[in-house]
């Protein structure tokens, strides 16, 4: 009779066991399907690989000003800092100008994350778009090397901490000169703003050669993971390179951060927090319907990208869905 009992108990034991398995793997399924929902679609496919075009022209032709044709001389000129930064605003410009309606023009991982954070872009997404950066930049500053003679090809714009201060300083450096750009990418692109008049790109280029003016003596004036890692990739000098990452994410999903719950927040939102937070007579918070406490993400010049046409023809065009750019 025990013996039955026993197996009686683990037969429901291992069915217990078997139910809850499958109903883990349908759950890692379903929140994958979600992560992931919109990946398989051509028009983010052409946004991906903007990305990644708009990031080797950026670093190919931003690097390129940073090569001394009079190194061989007896007494080489420095380099020439205006000249650097007026190279690298232009080029940001002029690429945000000619991607911003391909795939957001954002050509920096710092941009990337700070959309994420704001819920512009899916975590999912946003990993494709910095890997494409990342990509781009490394095949950018190949191309400059192949290109360069070996005389004159120097550090190719590698970007190092000055030695008279210390990796602190450096990274507050690259933390404010990014807290900057990705401020003015989302003041100059914000849709709630009725007095915008001149280029956002331009607005663009100008902080990110207001950055490099400031910065280059101090760390190179990196602002961008990417722009970084691209000829350091290819040079095989990665000296603090940590510095490049830490500073510009961080400064990118503060500023962002403060811009878009703080500064100017979104009037839905603010209501929406307004009744997740409200209480009653009895000094209890009151339950808010899920629905009605969703924060959905906000457009700076929305992409279309839409999801319906997937349940057609996953590489169909599609029109509808936010991706966000700068």
């Amino acid at each position: 009779m025990n013996e039955i009992i026993s197996q009686t108990t683990g037969t429901e034991r291992d069915r217990t066991r078997h139910c809850i398995r499958r109903f883990l793997s349908c759950s890692n399924c379903q929140s994958l399907m979600v992560a992931f929902k919109g990946i398989w679609t051509k028009s983010f496919w052409r946004a991906v690989s903007g990305e990644y075009l708009a990031s080797v022209i950026f670093v190919l032709l931003s690097l390129g000003s940073t090569i001394n044709w009079a190194a061989g001389e007896e007494k080489p000129p420095p380099a020439d800092l205006v000249l650097i930064s007026l190279c690298f605003g232009l080029s940001i410009a002029t690429m945000v100008q000619c991607f911003a309606h391909i795939s957001g023009g954002h050509i920096n991982p710092a941009v990337t994350a700070a959309m994420v954070v704001t819920r512009k872009l899916s975590l999912a997404k946003g990993m494709f778009y910095v890997v494409a950066q990342c990509l781009g930049a490394i095949t950018g500053a190949g191309i400059l090397y192949a290109v360069t003679p070996a005389d004159v090809r120097g550090s190719l714009g590698v970007t190092m901490v000055n030695s008279n201060i210390s990796l602190g300083h450096a990274l507050l450096v690259e933390l404010f000169i990014t807290f900057e750009l990705v401020f003015t990418i989302f003041a100059s692109c914000d849709p709630k703003r009725t007095d915008l008049s001149g280029s956002a790109s331009l607005a663009i280029g100008f902080a990110v050669a207001i950055g490099h003016l400031f910065a280059i003596p101090y760390t190179g004036a990196s602002m961008n993971p990417a722009r970084s890692l691209g000829p350091a990739m290819v040079t095989l000098n990665f000296e603090n390179h940590w510095v490049y990452w830490l500073g510009p994410i961080l400064g990118g999903t503060f500023a962002a951060t403060l811009y878009e719950y703080l500064y100017c927040p979104d009037p839905e939102v603010k209501k929406r927090l307004k009744q997740v937070f409200k209480k009653d007579s009895t000094g209890k918070y009151k339950v808010v319907e899920s629905d009605e406490t969703v924060i959905k993400p906000g457009s700076i010049h929305n992409i279309d990208l839409a999801e319906k046409a997937e349940k057609i023809d996953p590489f169909q065009e599609s029109s509808g869905e936010v991706l966000s750019s700068v």
